[in-house]
């Protein structure tokens, strides 16, 4: 999955959505990322890609994310 690059964030009320450069489209639950869901989407807008396309940075939240994690199938939705 190395080949994973971004080229593009999305975020709405319910879900990540991360445009690759290959065209797809990857759309994760926005309640995998609690420290994400608690900003301001101007907050959200303000992001990077890094290593190489691959991962993504939110520098003010000093926040991280692999794109390849996304694709984890281990992760759950937490019950409300």
């Amino acid at each position: 999955m190395s080949s994973l690059k971004g080229k593009a964030v999305h975020i709405d009320e319910r879900y990540l959505h991360v445009e690759l450069e290959d065209g797809r489209i990857i759309s994760t639950p926005m309640d995998w990322y609690p420290e994400l869901k608690r900003v301001s989407l101007t907050q959200l807008a303000d992001y990077r890609f890094i290593c190489h396309g691959t991962g993504i940075e939110w520098p003010e939240l000093d926040y991280q994310l692999s794109i390849a994690a996304m694709f984890a199938e281990s992760r759950q939705e937490k019950a409300a």
